[in-house]
């Protein structure tokens, strides 16, 4: 099975996910990617006034989100052709070790490419939820898929 761009209708809301934030994986993606001290140290956390403890790194939470999406796309029988961008990314609140994030995508529009027939572009709103259904990420993206033959 193949995804195409044709299964995507505007409108509609998938959720998905279910990744499980640990520790080891908040210290291990700091240390090799945001070394700010809020991300490696419980004392430099709980003296820092947005975090009071360690805190994944916004970069990190998107790296997870994307994680759960390709997953999705793998699940559904299909990957995208990649992508030309995202915009308006927002960390919105904190990620701490022990919350558990999902996503919720909304497909906003999606159009054919005039310059590549044989695919499309698909405009989605991505939203990262924590356990208590909070927002902790957000940001708009576009995806190429192929089209239908």
């Amino acid at each position: 099975m193949t995804v195409w761009f044709e299964d995507f209708t505007v409108g509609a809301v998938a959720r998905y996910g279910c990744y499980a934030v640990t520790r080891e994986a908040v210290l291990a993606f700091a240390t090799a990617y945001d070394p700010q001290p809020f991300h490696l140290s419980d004392e430099a956390a709980a003296a820092n006034p947005i975090f009071g403890r360690l805190a994944a790194s916004g970069w990190h939470t998107a790296a997870m989100t994307m994680r759960m999406t390709v997953e999705r796309w793998a699940a559904m029988g299909g990957a995208s052709l990649g992508s030309p961008g995202i915009d308006e990314l927002r960390f919105l609140k904190p990620v701490y070790p022990g919350d558990t994030l999902t996503v919720e995508a909304e497909v906003l529009a999606a159009r054919p490419l005039a310059s590549r027939p044989d695919r499309g572009v698909v405009k989605t709103s991505t939203r990262t939820l924590n356990q208590h259904g909070e927002a902790v990420l957000s940001f708009t993206g576009n995806t190429f898929w192929p089209r239908r033959p």
